[in-house]
Parts: structure tokens; C-alpha cells; sequence
């Protein structure tokens, strides 16, 4: 009412509650909304009045919080999203969106007179507003995903005004409470940034332990930023802005300032020693550079002819993938800068940290996985990859992340086609079945690889073929060089005893041919 106070009534118009707002008839009561949220406990009524002020009240009377002062003279109030947030509008000429907690998180739209009511429309994310003049005007909000990535760790904007901290592996999450509209996040290794409206916090781990998510705030930058992209180092942040990199110390001082040719669509934290780690950066123009913390001087690693979308590099430093505008994912050799192959339909690629020659793409619906220049392996997957990391390919669909299992079969067998016995070892270590390991172990042991296939059949414990293998390292240490009597050896314990016999033969050893078939009672053979 005029006079400051709410009046809460059953349906049969008597007063059960009466909230009396301070300052009286100085604080009119303009507009009154009750939460639509079903997840609180309390039915909860959202007050805006002339004194300038916003309130929250539960059914009882009791107020939650303080109050939330305005600007100006509040008009209109009313949920968005079921409950989750607030839109105000009034004598500021434009709607503003706020927490449920009562917290400014931005402008929606401005107009040209009063803003007399503002609602949005149920179970969607479209706002109409009305004004002074007689306009009517239709929005539509749009939250964009905020957040960063770092190996395991996932932090994520959450409720505009929280960040929540993901170990992808152990599934944890800690949730760090800002109270403010959280505009960025940056991830690396102990290191956390979150950039604020006008501050910028720097958190760090408790301990070095990789399980731990215990954060605490390490430095804080008071002053406000505007920038396109955060990136986090040991002692550093880095602020992208269009075509300016800026390198300032957790107090705050610019160290250092790179101008790129074009407009820089992606940076990534490559790692190096504290003080001096390496970026990744991506241009409008094609063009992809390196930059070291400490060095004012970046190195361009190579030019293509279309704009970056996304970049990653090999665990050894020595390849490039590269997703363009055009959803074509390349691959390059980095010193020589040769292109080794491309392909289609890729929104976003992730090298394997544990396997120099494994990547990963996304695009189309399909998660496709390549071995070396082999043909790619597909499976249907929805979202964006972001990371790979043994068998666990990290992917992001709509505002969460998933760690997908993923079997290393596939890429397996494909080098075992090709006898390539140790890099199919390397594959299978990322995560095969047994049965695999079995296949890879025998498949090494025909091919005269003794050393992958022991360390196969170490996998699967098979102590027969280990004790073989041993017997033939004995030989080899003897003076032993004949392989087809290594691999008699071998089809004689496989149970492929014709085999053995001819290449008993060739090697000019026909009596163990015959000691053999004599063993098993094979006396037609013998003959």
C-alpha cells in the first residue's frame, strides 16, 4: 500500500500477516511478487518500494536479508526462469535483471520513458516490458556458458553469481559463493581467476594434493577490466582485448603487452615453469603464434589460410590441430609446418595428453577419434570436446561437462594391421579389454616381438607364454639368430603344429619336426 505496508489475507479477504516497510508513506509499496520456485523452502515475496529499496519476506512476516538498495523508483518486479532471477524496472528507464538474492546483474534493455511492468514469459526465456510513452518491447535472454578447463578441474559459472569447481575424475565439487556477476573464469594447475564487475579474485589450492578442492583466496585485483578472453598462469593473468594481450602480476601491474595483427579467437595456457609459460594464441587471420610470459617477442609457429576457431598441441610439442571457420580440423607438423591431414566437420579438437599421436574432434553429432593418419573411428556423441586424456575424453553439452569412457580398441587393431606392435602397445595401455590384451600379445609374439609381447602377457598374466618368451631371450643371449625356429617355438605352443613343422624344416631342424608329432602321438605326420 501507499503507506508502507503489506497486507497478506486468505481468500476470504482476512489479514493473516502485515509487514510495515520502514519509512511509512515515505516508502510506497509500488509492485509485490511471491517466488514461483518450488525448490525453496519458504514462500517467498519480493518487495519493491519508493524508498528505493528492494526486500524479501517469507510467508511469516520475517524478513530474509537486508535490503537491497536502488537507484531509483522501482516500478515493476517480477520472476524470471522459474524463480531463479529477478527483472526491476522503473524510474531508471530500463529493466535490469537481478539474483533472486537481490544482486544487480545487468542491463536487459533501456527505453525511453518509465518503465511501468516488465514479465517474462512463462516457462521461456522471452521478457516483454511496457512504458510511459506506450511502447511495448520484446526481449530475449541469453546466458552464455562461462567457464575454464585445466586437465581434470572444471569451474563453471554458476547462478550468475557462484562458481563451481568439477574434478572430472572423482566427480567433487566445491562451490565458491562471489555474491556478484561473475564475468570470467581462468583454470591452471593450483590456480583459479574469477573476474568480478570490478575486481578480479586470485584463489589458490589448500595443498598440492591432485584430489584437493579446498580453495582460498591468494591476491586480489581491485580495479575493473574489459576484456573478450582470461587466462590464469603461476603468477600471472592474462587479458585478452580484440587484438591486445596484457600480462599483469597478481597486484595488478602490467608487466607486459602483445599487438597481434588480428583479432585473437583463442588462448590456451601450453605449460613451462612458473613465471615463464607458454600461450597458445589463435587469429582472425589465420595466423598462429606462441608467446612466453616473460618474453615480449611472440613467435609465429605457422600461417594458414582461414581463421582459427579452436587450437590444441601434442603432448611433445611437435604437432598442431587447428578447427577453422569452415569446421575443417588440420593437422600440422610444427617445425616443418607441412600439413599431414585434415578433416571435415569439427566444432572443436583435443590431443591426447597421454599419447603423442591420438586426437579427438567433435562435430556433426559424432565424436571421432584418429591414430596417426589412420582412418578416423566414429561414435555418436552430442556437445564439444574440450579435453582427452587417456580413455576419458572430456566432452561439454549445453552448461555441463561429462567424462565419456571411451575403449581403445579401435585404434588399436589399426596399428596392429600394420604390425606396428609398439605403438598398439601404447594404445592399449590408454585402456583395453583383456581379450585385447591377449590378441596384442599373441599378435607381437608372431611378429617376433618379444619385448611388447611380454609386456602384453604380463597384462593377462598367461605365465605359459612368459616362460617361452624367457626361454627365447636365453637363446637370443646365447648366440641363437634363426627367427623361423623362434617362431617354430611359437605356432608349436598356438597348437599350430603343421606350421611348426615346415618352418622346423626350413630352418634345417627336421628332427624337432619329428620329436614333435612323436610327443603328440601324431605318427601319420611323423612319417
Amino acid at each position: 500500500m501507499f503507506n508502507g505496508i503489506i497486507s497478506i489475507r486468505n481468500k476470504n479477504g482476512e489479514e493473516k500477516v502485515k509487514i510495515e516497510r520502514p519509512g511509512g508513506s515515505l516508502s510506497p509499496i509500488w509492485s509485490i511478487c511471491w517466488n514461483p520456485s518450488r525448490e525453496e523452502r519458504n514462500d517467498i515475496l519480493a518487495v519493491a518500494d519508493w524508498g528505493q529499496k528492494v526486500s524479501f519476506y517469507q510467508l511469516s512476516g520475517k524478513q530474509i536479508g537486508k535490503d537491497r538498495a536502488l537507484n531509483f523508483d522501482p516500478c515493476c518486479i517480477s520472476y524470471f526462469t522459474k524463480g531463479e532471477y529477478i527483472l526491476l524496472g522503473g524510474s531508471d528507464k530500463q529493466v535490469s535483471l537481478f539474483t533472486k538474492d537481490g544482486v544487480r546483474l545487468g542491463t536487459v534493455g533501456e527505453q525511453n520513458s518509465w518503465v511501468w511492468t516488465c514479465q517474462a514469459k512463462p516457462d521461456s526465456n522471452y521478457v516483454v516490458v511496457g512504458c510511459q510513452d506506450g511502447t511495448i518491447s520484446f526481449y530475449q535472454l541469453i546466458f552464455s556458458t562461462v567457464h575454464g578447463l585445466y586437465k581434470d578441474r572444471y569451474a563453471y559459472r554458476d547462478s550468475m553469481t557462484d562458481v563451481i569447481v568439477q574434478h572430472l575424475i572423482t566427480e567433487q565439487k566445491v562451490r565458491i559463493k562471489c555474491k556478484e556477476l561473475v564475468k570470467k573464469i581462468a583454470i591452471y594447475r593450483n590456480r583459479l581467476a574469477i573476474q568480478l564487475p570490478e575486481k578480479i579474485l586470485i584463489y589458490e589450492l589448500y595443498s598440492e594434493d591432485s584430489s584437493d578442492m579446498h580453495y582460498r583466496v591468494k591476491e586480489k585485483i581491485i580495479k575493473k577490466f574489459e576484456c573478450n578472453l582470461l587466462v590464469v598462469c603461476a603468477n600471472h593473468i592474462i587479458l585478452c582485448q580484440e587484438k591486445r594481450l596484457q600480462c599483469l602480476s597478481f597486484s595488478g601491474v602490467k608487466e607486459r603487452e602483445w599487438q597481434m595483427e588480428s583479432l585473437i579467437r583463442y588462448i590456451k595456457v601450453i605449460g613451462g615453469p612458473p613465471g615463464r609459460e607458454g600461450l597458445l594464441v589463435g587469429l582472425k587471420n589465420g595466423q598462429i603464434l606462441k608467446i612466453f610470459v616473460d618474453n615480449l617477442f611472440a613467435i609465429v609457429l605457422l600461417k594458414q589460410a582461414t581463421a582459427v576457431r579452436c587450437l590444441d598441441m601434442s603432448a611433445s610439442r611437435k604437432k598442431l590441430a587447428v578447427v577453422d571457420e569452415n569446421d575443417t580440423c588440420l593437422v600440422y607438423d610444427i617445425d616443418t609446418k607441412e600439413l599431414l591431414f585434415q578433416e571435415p566437420n569439427a566444432n572443436s579438437v583435443a590431443w591426447n595428453t597421454q599419447c603423442e599421436d591420438m586426437l579427438c574432434f567433435s562435430g556433426g553429432g559424432y565424436l571421432n577419434i584418429k591414430a596417426s593418419t589412420f582412418p578416423v573411428h566414429r561414435q555418436k556423441l552430442q556437445g564439444f570436446v574440450v579435453g582427452y586424456n587417456g580413455s576419458k575424453i572430456f566432452c561439454l553439452h549445453v552448461f555441463s561437462i561429462s567424462a565419456v569412457e571411451v575403449p581403445q580398441s579401435a585404434p588399436m587393431y589399426q596399428y596392429l594391421d600394420r604390425k606396428l606392435f609398439k605403438e598398439a602397445y601404447q594404445i592399449a595401455c590408454l585402456g583395453v579389454t583383456d581379450t585385447d590384451w591377449r590378441e596384442l600379445a599373441m599378435e607381437a609374439l608372431e611378429g617376433l616381438d618379444f619385448e611388447t609381447a611380454k609386456k602384453a602377457f604380463i597384462r593377462v598374466q598367461d605365465l605359459r607364454y612368459l616362460e617361452l618368451i624367457s626361454s627365447i631371450e636365453e637363446r637370443k643371449k646365447r648366440g641363437e639368430t634363426n627367427n623361423d625356429l623362434f617362431l617354430a617355438d611359437v605356432f608349436s605352443y598356438q597348437g599350430k603344429f603343421h606350421e611348426a613343422a615346415k618352418l622346423y624344416k626350413r630352418s634345417g631342424h627336421e628332427n624337432l619336426a619329428l620329436e614333435m608329432y612323436t610327443d603328440l602321438c601324431m605318427f601319420e605326420y611323423a612319417k
